[in-house]
């Protein structure tokens, strides 16, 4: 008889950024002989204590995880992690402080990179592990964007097609000064004249030098392109405008342009993938959508009417340079008419396509998720037959227990907590078992996987998913 398959935990953060891909995860790992709990990042952590010894894929290894892995191994489950800001990341000093504890980092058994670039970005980290391996896989989300799987959007492209029409996508990426709530800005505000900001939640890691600096030039960039929707509305009578906030941006501001102008659009709804699919073309600054945009072959222009190389090729190079580049609003309709005209496509290049090559992998061969679960099966055993907890261990797991609940509480009930129950919402709105039904059937269609899956809702959250 085959030894049962250890439990894999899928946390999903953003639902419209995650969930497709990391279902596509759980999908593939399922026909190798998983199970899966695929749902709410914070739920599943606050109920960590409810599952047998488990495989956790967390997205990050930061200072705020370092209490959950700490509670995670005492529940005997073992922690694989990938970042998902590893792709378009901030410098390396910056990045360490911000995204890597050197604590928490010792709790990670394996890493999952997007690519070579993000490889050797770990191995400058000076706290990493000597025994810790990494693994150059590419990433679930980076899978979704290969020609096999863009038909899994084809109804929505369709949908967002007789609905807009023909249209321009904007996608913002101003987080960091627009953020759903002003403590996750990267300073919060002032109640005095000439008093000095305190960092908020987007400037953790930074030091007040580069948070002031990123802060000054992203508020330039987000003060253009609020001119330039209506702006672009005026100048492009036959086209609509989508507006796409970043997934933690606060809608409002582009809303109140909307209701001035009568083709622009503001939404947030799903992946970004079917967006770009029905989209003539992409605008941005910086934004990871713009590498999406270029693996698929889709127009994709920065627009940098506000220039700060430090930052522009310091923290956003990646989708910047992969990207056709406008410096002024004249720059960028000439390049637009030449784009809706067909006279030029996506940007390409050998540069580029170098640059690619070396941030992200898997875009040829296995997916992606394919290669994760090959890594998965090497260590999938030992956590399944580890040996029961003693009654010490019981008894200290009861403690925790009652702890995560108690926590559970007071962080939701905390001024500006990421555990407002309506931030969590914006965030992970939820799905039905029927719509998840649905897109694991069409993966399994995708990918010529014949196997029977069940999917059982064990929360209002959380899904299990089993051969």
């Amino acid at each position: 008889m085959t030894a049962k398959k250890a439990l894999l935990l899928i946390p999903v953060e953003n639902q419209v950024r995650e969930l497709d891909p990391k279902l596509l995860l759980a999908c593939i790992a399922a026909q190798r002989g998983f199970s899966s709990v695929i749902g709410s990042r914070r739920e599943m952590e606050f109920s960590i204590d409810a599952f047998p010894r488990s495989i956790y894929l967390s997205k990050s290894m930061t200072i705020r995880s370092l209490l959950f892995f700490r509670v995670a191994e005492k529940f005997g489950h073992q922690i694989v992690t990938w970042d998902e800001e590893a792709l378009v990341h901030l410098p390396a000093e910056t990045y360490f402080s911000r995204r890597l504890d050197p604590a928490a980092i010792r709790f990670v058994s394996h890493l999952f990179a997007w690519g070579q670039d993000n490889a050797e970005l770990w191995r400058l980290y000076p706290h990493l592990p000597d025994n810790i391996p990494i693994h150059i896989t590419g990433n679930p989300r980076s899978d979704m964007l290969r020609p096999q799987l863009q038909a899994f959007y084809e109804e929505e492209v369709q949908q967002f097609k007789r609905k807009y029409g023909d249209f321009i996508l904007i996608n913002t990426n101003f987080n960091h000064v627009n953020a759903y709530g002003p403590d996750m800005n990267l300073f919060k505000p002032t109640k005095k004249a000439g008093e000095i900001p305190k960092f908020g939640r987007a400037a953790r890691g930074m030091s007040r030098e580069y948070a002031e600096g990123l802060r000054d030039h992203k508020q330039a960039v987000f003060d253009h392109f609020k001119q330039l929707i209506p702006d672009l509305e005026k100048a492009f009578p036959d086209y609509n405008l989508v507006v796409r906030p970043h997934p933690t941006e606060n809608h409002e501001v582009y809303q109140q342009i909307a209701d001035r102008c009568e083709r622009v659009y503001v939404t947030n709804e799903g992946n970004v993938v079917p967006w770009l699919m029905a989209a003539k073309a992409l605008i941005h600054n910086g934004c990871t959508t713009g590498v999406e945009a270029y693996v698929m072959g889709i127009p994709a222009v920065s627009y940098r009417a506000t220039v700060n190389e430090n930052y522009d090729y310091g923290f956003y190079i990646l989708p910047n340079k992969i990207s056709h580049q406008c410096f002024n609003f004249e720059q960028l309709t000439d390049l637009l008419h030449q784009i809706l005209k067909g006279k030029i496509g996506a940007a390409d290049g050998d540069e580029r396509q170098a640059l690619i090559q070396h941030y992200l992998a898997s875009q040829q061969g296995p997916l992606a998720c394919e290669r994760m679960v090959d890594v998965l099966e090497t260590i999938a055993d030992n956590v399944a037959s580890s040996p029961k907890p003693s009654m010490k261990n019981r008894l200290e797991r009861w403690v925790v227990t009652q702890g995560l609940h108690l926590a559970k509480r007071i962080k939701a009930s905390l001024p500006g907590s990421h555990n407002r129950p309506e931030f969590q919402r914006h965030r992970y709105p939820g799905i039905s078992r029927d719509a998840l039904h649905d897109k694991l059937l069409q993966f399994q269609r995708l990918l010529g996987n014949k196997r029977k899956l069940k999917i059982e809702q064990i929360s209002n959250v959380m899904f299990q998913i089993s051969p």
